[in-house]
C-alpha cells in the first residue's frame, strides 16, 4: 500500500485538529459534468460548492489508502476527517474535478477501468494524465479491466472459468498500475458495488481492499474486503445531503445477520446486534429502498430485527439504518445491499 512521508502524514492528520477520530466517511462521485446521466454526475458548479465546504467547514481531506491503514492498526484521524474518491476513469474528472482538487490541494482516489483506457477511448483518461495527476494527490486504484457485472457467467462458462476470468480482471489492471503509474494502492472498487464471498475471499488472498457502494463510514470493525462509501452525485449532491453523510459515525455493531448476498421472493430481514453502551435506540430508523420504513422489532435491548414489508424487485435493493448520537448532531449509519437475480443473468449465487 502506498504510504505518504512520516512528516506529511503527520501534517495531514495533526493540523488544524483540536481531536480525533476512528472512523472515515468517504464520498464517491463518478462524472464531473453537467451533460452526463444525472445519476452519476455533479455539476463542475456543485462539486466546487462541495470542495469549498470542506475547506470553509475544516475538513481534513486524506488520502484514502493512508487513513485506512491508520484505521486498521488503530492510529487516530484528525476530527473531522474525510477521503474522496471517484469510479470510473472518465475524462471529466481531469477536465472538471481535478483543478478544484488541486486548487484546494485535496487528495483523492480514482478508481479506473482500464480497457477503455488502453483502447484510447477519448472520454477517458489517459496514462500521461493521470501522471499529472499524481504530482498533485491523485491515487489510481482498481475498478477491473472491462466493468463487469463480476458475479455473472458469461454464456457457456463454468464457475472455474468465471473465478479464473475474474482473477484475471483484477490482476490485468494491478500490474498496469505498477508499470505504468510506478505503484498499486492495492484497492478495488466492485462494478455496481457488487461481490460475493468468493470475490472477497480472492481480493483478502491479494492482500488487498476493496469498496462496494453501500453507504456508512469506515472504521476498524468494518469489512476490509466490502467497505461502505456516501454516493454525492445525483439525487445525493445537495449540499444538505452531503453535511449530514459527513457528520456521520458508523453504527456501533457486534454482529449483523442479513442472510446473505442474495435476495429472493420473500421480503428480506436482517439482525443487527448493538454493542453494550448508551444510545438512543429507540430513535432507530431503518428505510428500504422503494417501500419506505422497515419495520423494527426489538428481541432484547441490543437486538433489533428488521424487516421488509414487500420483495425487492430484480437488482440491488438495499436498507439504509440510521440513529443519532447522545449529542443529535451526529446519526450512526450502516446501509446493506442485497441483489435479487433474474435467472437468464446467470449469477453465481453460491
Amino acid at each position: 500500500m502506498k504510504l505518504l512521508p512520516a512528516a506529511l502524514l503527520s501534517a495531514c492528520c495533526v493540523t488544524g485538529a483540536a481531536h480525533a477520530q476512528e472512523y472515515l466517511p468517504i464520498l464517491q462521485y463518478h462524472h464531473v459534468d453537467a451533460s452526463t446521466p444525472r445519476s452519476t454526475s455533479v455539476s463542475p458548479e456543485e462539486f466546487k460548492q462541495h470542495m469549498d465546504y470542506l475547506k470553509e467547514a475544516g475538513y481534513q481531506v486524506l488520502d484514502l489508502a493512508t487513513a485506512l491503514q491508520s484505521i486498521r492498526s488503530d492510529q487516530p484521524l484528525p476530527d473531522k476527517a474525510v477521503a474522496i474518491t471517484f469510479d470510473d476513469a472518465y475524462l471529466n474528472i481531469y477536465e472538471n474535478g481535478f483543478p478544484i482538487l488541486k486548487e484546494h490541494g485535496f487528495p483523492f482516489t480514482v478508481f479506473i477501468n482500464t480497457g477503455p483506457i488502453e483502447r484510447g477511448h477519448r472520454s477517458f483518461l489517459t496514462w500521461s494524465q493521470m501522471e499529472e495527476m499524481q504530482k498533485s494527490g491523485g491515487v489510481f486504484a482498481n475498478h477491473t479491466v472491462s466493468h463487469p457485472y463480476m458475479l455473472r457467467l458469461e454464456e457457456g462458462e463454468t464457475v472455474d472459468q468465471w473465478e479464473q476470468r475474474i482473477q484475471q480482471e483484477v490482476s490485468d489492471v494491478e500490474s498496469l498500475l505498477s508499470s505504468k503509474l510506478g505503484s498499486t494502492p492495492k484497492m478495488i472498487a466492485y462494478p455496481y458495488g457488487e461481490s460475493n464471498e468468493v470475490v472477497r475471499n480472492l481480493i483478502r488472498d491479494q492482500d488487498m481492499v476493496g469498496f462496494g457502494q453501500q453507504s456508512g463510514v469506515v472504521s476498524k470493525d468494518s469489512d476490509f474486503a466490502n467497505l461502505p462509501r456516501f454516493p454525492a452525485a445525483g439525487p445525493y449532491a445537495e449540499l444538505s445531503s452531503l453535511k449530514v453523510k459527513l457528520r456521520a459515525k458508523p453504527m456501533p455493531l457486534n454482529a449483523i445477520e442479513n442472510g446473505g448476498d442474495f435476495a429472493n421472493e420473500q421480503p428480506v430481514k436482517m439482525t443487527l446486534t448493538l454493542k453494550e453502551g448508551r444510545y438512543r435506540k429507540y430513535d432507530l430508523n431503518c428505510y428500504v429502498a422503494g417501500q419506505g420504513k422497515a419495520s423494527l422489532n426489538w428481541v432484547d435491548d441490543n437486538v433489533v430485527v428488521v424487516e421488509a414489508e414487500r420483495a425487492f424487485p430484480v437488482g440491488r435493493g438495499r436498507i439504509n439504518c440510521t440513529m443519532p448520537d447522545q449529542s443529535g448532531r451526529h446519526y450512526y449509519w450502516f446501509s446493506n445491499v442485497w441483489i435479487r437475480t433474474a435467472s437468464e443473468q446467470r449469477y453465481v449465487t453460491d
